[in-house]
């Protein structure tokens, strides 16, 4: 398939650049998996289009700080961006502008609470730099960092937290987790009063995934790597639900990578840690995964291509235009779609 058949027209204003007031007073389509049919809800009404027996399974990351403002000895300024931790005090990172930031360079951060050297180059132009503080690293990060927001949100974030999902507690993202910006504690609560199970994976979202397909042949395309793990109370939820002839529900495509690059042919899941590069793509057969909720995502998009794997490219476009016709809020900031 080619990456343009997953090209779509989006007005520009209905890219959402901040979050609305509250989180589940978002919009959300139901695009039916097996007829393509629209429905037209708001998120708060989700537990209508669940039932008994259900799983929800949710990303606890939670997202970094990632996003430094520094300065060289001599003055000149310097942005960086945390991407990987690559232990003991070294990070991979982003850096802007790259010229000034070659190997032995120092860096200032926070008038000196903290500071960088650069140790060392990686291919396609990130650099490793060994951070010098006192304390703890995340404390010191909290304070002197930014969230790394998406580059199609030109807005400051006035409140940091509308960034974070409410059951975040794994650090590690360079991005959010967006589906699951729509749920709060009241709403979680009444799902599971309703019996309706949640379990939790973790996955570190990287800035990877804003990296545009370049690619005309998507099967070209390599998918960037991010560390995800299943712990055993997670795997036995979600086999449990599987055997009882529940649905699982993946709250998010990194859930959804998460689940179905680690699942076995009967759909059941193991405990597990390490880095999945998993590619869904149509063709793609889901073993675990029964629904998908997710946001409005790029053209072009390694996400639209996965969703279109699910519900089919044709419904998913088609679901799409209506979203641009009803003035649906796009992107990580803007309302929700469930596919069931």
């Amino acid at each position: 398939m080619k990456k343009s058949d997953f090209k779509y027209d989006l007005p520009e204003e209905l890219i959402a650049q901040t979050p609305i007031d509250r989180r589940d007073h978002s919009r959300l389509m139901r695009l039916d998996i097996a007829t393509g049919g629209i429905e037209h809800r708001m998120f708060y009404e989700l537990p209508a289009l669940l039932r008994q027996g259900d799983c929800l399974v949710l990303n606890d990351s939670r997202v970094l700080p990632a996003r430094l403002f520094g300065a060289k000895p001599t003055g000149g300024a310097i942005e960086v961006v945390l991407l990987r931790d690559k232990g003991g005090g070294v990070w991979e990172c982003l850096t802007r502008p790259g010229k000034k930031t070659r190997v032995g360079a120092e860096i200032i951060f926070g008038g000196g609470e903290m500071t960088g050297t650069v140790v060392g180059e990686v291919e396609g132009g990130n650099r490793l730099i060994k951070f010098h503080y006192s304390g703890i690293f995340l404390e010191a990060l909290e304070r002197l960092g930014k969230m790394p927001l998406p580059p199609y949100i030109h807005e400051e974030l006035e409140d940091a937290e509308r960034y974070q999902t409410v059951y975040s507690r794994e650090t590690g993202s360079a991005a959010a987790p967006t589906a699951g910006l729509h749920f709060t504690p009241e709403l979680l609560d009444k799902i599971r009063a309703m019996g309706v199970q949640t379990a939790f994976i973790t996955l570190h979202v990287g800035l990877g995934t804003f990296r545009p397909v370049k690619a005309e042949n998507i099967e070209d395309h390599e998918m960037h790597a991010e560390y995800c793990s299943i712990d055993g109370k997670t795997a036995e939820t979600i086999n449990g639900t599987k055997a009882a002839g529940g649905r699982v529900i993946a709250v998010g495509t990194t859930s959804c990578r998460t689940l179905e690059s680690r699942a076995k042919p009967d759909g059941t899941v193991e405990a597990y840690s390490g880095w999945t590069n998993c590619f869904i793509y149509p063709g793609y057969k889901f073993k675990c995964i029964d629904g998908l909720i997710t946001n409005f995502h790029l053209p072009e998009s390694t996400l639209i291509m996965l969703v279109s794997a699910l519900a089919g490219r044709e419904n998913v476009l088609n679901a799409y235009k209506t979203a641009v016709e009803e003035r649906y809020r796009f992107f990580s900031f803007g309302d929700a779609m469930i596919i069931l």
